[in-house]
């Protein structure tokens, strides 16, 4: 396998829109090259210290290092902040296989040619608003939503949602706003009889007990707020769950993600996936990921239409599906390079 001879980092604002930005990295070994991202505007993490943790810590490790496969990467990739560390984990998958000639989907072991699609709606201050949005993704094709809840703001709007759409796979994502009070509780109960999908971040990531004492109680799938393999083995041993969101910059990168896939599967949790950042890049490895057997809920894995392109074919989808790029190898998509460049904000460049 070729070394590691150069990675560059870019800090790169959208032009136009609501103007995300993400942090994009790009490894170059032998002749190919490959890409990552990380979104700045997700609500996780410090971008300046993640950035910190590219320039010193993890492109140096990175540079001249041997290693036969991306697993190798995981030292060098633990050195920093697990946004970071899934930029540059997934530009050393994309390294791998364009090196090699395989699809990111087919290394990581995908056995599905399409992937069905979700979308997100955030709260309203108008219920009629939630459900015209749901309409509009649903007649997208998307076929899971998750809604987010807050306490105050959850059994109303669940309720018309499914007055509405009675087989739509609903997700209610709580965002770790509510506790084990009696009121808070009542209100997870009551939503467990609207035929849920999952009930996802209740309480607090760290606490998995109370994620344990509500799925005893409720029917309704919980999705504890997973950030490593180790608080997902604990998970799975409290029975704190039945199924797993994988986020690709929470776990880390494709490598972690796997992992948790792995294990998840193997307890008959059910898997989604969304991929992070504006860019495409987290998009087209959330899309490789989402090929995995295990994968049984529709993903958050497309772009949403109507903004610039970064990588052709669009990461897209048509009728609620997205295809996984087959033919292609790496993440299956050409990244515009020369675009990326000109609107980044901040560079870095290493190099042997």
């Amino acid at each position: 396998m070729p070394r590691i001879h150069g990675c560059d980092a870019f800090r790169v604002t959208m032009p136009r829109g609501r103007r995300p930005e993400s942090v994009l990295v790009r490894l170059a070994g032998g002749d190919a090259v490959g890409w990552g991202e990380m979104a700045v505007r997700n609500g996780a993490g410090d971008p300046g210290a993640a950035w910190a943790d590219i320039e010193t810590r993890m492109g140096p490790a990175l540079i001249g290092l041997d290693w036969d496969r991306p697993e190798d990467v995981s030292a060098a990739a633990d050195l920093g902040a697990r946004e970071a560390a899934a930029a540059v984990d997934t530009a050393c998958w994309d390294l791998w296989c364009r090196t090699r000639g395989l699809p990111l989907a087919h290394a990581l072991g995908g056995t599905r040619t399409s992937i069905v699609t979700g979308a997100r709606i955030s709260p309203e201050p108008a219920i009629d608003t939630v459900t015209a949005r749901v309409n509009k993704a649903v007649g997208a094709g998307h076929t899971r939503v998750t809604l987010d809840v807050r306490p105050g703001w959850d059994v109303e709007p669940v309720r018309a949602i499914r007055q509405a759409y009675p087989a739509l796979a609903l997700v209610a994502d709580a965002g770790h706003s509510y506790t084990e009070s009696p009121e808070h509780l009542a209100v997870l109960e009551a939503l467990d009889s609207y035929g849920l999908a999952a009930i996802e971040r209740p309480f607090p990531g760290g606490d998995l007990a109370a994620h344990a004492r509500l799925q005893a109680r409720v029917g309704t799938a919980v999705a504890p707020d997973v950030g490593d393999l180790e608080t997902l083995d604990a998970a799975l041993s409290l029975e704190a769950g039945r199924a797993l969101h994988l986020r690709l910059d929470r776990l880390g990168g494709l490598t972690a993600a796997r992992s948790a896939h792995d294990l998840a599967y193997a307890a008959g949790w059910d898997v989604w996936c969304s991929g992070s950042g504006a860019f495409g890049i987290g998009q087209a490895a959330a899309v490789a990921l989402a090929a995995l057997p295990g994968c049984t809920l529709p993903s958050d894995v497309s772009d949403p239409a109507g903004g610039p392109v970064f990588v052709t074919p669009p990461v897209r989808s048509s009728g609620g599906v997205v295809g996984v790029p087959l033919t292609q190898p790496g993440l299956g998509h050409e990244i515009d390079e020369a675009r990326i460049e000109r609107l980044a904000t901040r560079r870095l460049r290493l190099s042997t």
